[in-house]
């Protein structure tokens, strides 16, 4: 995990920044994760180089996630797209350029104001994309890092009871409370988060989940939002660490066999469907029962 502090520019904000900062180490130790954390020390005035270092000394392969946190302010003057750091500030043609040889599974935590304008650029497959607005214009002020800092590691946010918080179920209870502050507090929201962790660099709303599923048709033969990102854990349960990464690999592939077959229902007859469901809910079983056996077809 390489965990970036922005710029907070004045007391409140280098405050409330340090707070974040302070959870995701926490929630990061608690799942054994290495951790590199930049831009959270006095003086620390090259954010950028430290940056670009850190993402080089990392494996461009491999089944581990990579988790990157930039917790701080943005900027969007309507051609560039920045994150603003101790010294030189970084932009989203910067870090695209930086992530692009990457091929192992990466989380991109983006929760600063103007984050939207990340969104695009960075998408890419096995990527999972969490901004806290939906464009570079809702420049002010972003709230859901501090959310999201604890929820990332909850077991309140566990919807699914499964004993650990996947990515997707830590950042709808961000959401949500993100929302609730400014409706509680009289105010017109500012920030309208997005995911995305099916590469087609469009994200989705939370407003559009029911529960853990997208209810609303976002076009196109890609896998709906969410589905990467609900098998992904910062803080894994002892049933999850028991999967090596490649059973974890195949159940994943699995669970998006899974959507995908649920997406088609209304096309199918209804015993080729189920048909089809019993098919792959067999898979599944089987991966539960014998998680060292060498196949589960």
């Amino acid at each position: 995990m390489i965990i970036v502090e922005g710029a907070g520019g004045g007391k409140e904000y280098d405050e409330a920044f340090a707070k974040w900062t302070k959870g995701w180490r926490a929630a990061g130790t608690k799942g054994g994760a290495r951790i590199t954390t930049i831009g959270a020390s006095e003086g620390q005035e090259e954010s950028l180089t430290e940056l670009r270092a850190a993402l080089r000394q990392e494996s461009a392969e491999g089944a581990e996630v990579l988790w990157l946190v930039l917790l701080g302010h943005g900027t969007h003057d309507g051609q560039v797209a920045k994150f603003n750091l101790r010294g030189e500030d970084l932009t989203v043609t910067e870090l695209a350029e930086w992530l692009a040889p990457m091929r192992r599974p990466m989380v991109v935590v983006a929760t600063f104001s103007s984050s939207g304008a990340f969104l695009a650029p960075l998408s890419a497959s096995g990527r999972i994309l969490v901004t806290a607005t939906k464009s570079g214009g809702e420049s002010n002020y972003a709230r859901l890092g501090g959310y999201l800092s604890t929820t990332i590691a909850d077991p309140a946010a566990d919807l699914d009871h499964d004993g650990q918080t996947s990515v997707l179920e830590a950042w709808l209870l961000a959401a949500q409370q993100t929302a609730d502050f400014y409706a509680s507090d009289g105010r017109l929201a500012t920030e309208h988060s997005l995911l995305d962790d099916n590469g087609d660099a469009r994200g989705t709303p939370a407003n559009w989940f029911q529960g853990l599923r997208v209810v609303r048709k976002t076009g196109g033969d890609a896998v709906p939002d969410g589905t990467r990102a609900h098998q992904v854990h910062l803080v894994p349960s002892a049933a999850e660490r028991e999967l090596s990464p490649a059973i974890r690999a195949e159940r994943d592939a699995i669970e998006a066999e899974l959507v995908r077959l649920r997406a088609t229902k209304p096309e199918l007859k209804e015993d080729d469907y189920y048909s089809r469901l019993e098919a792959i809910l067999l898979r599944l079983a089987r991966i539960y029962r014998d998680p060292n056996s060498k196949t589960h077809e």
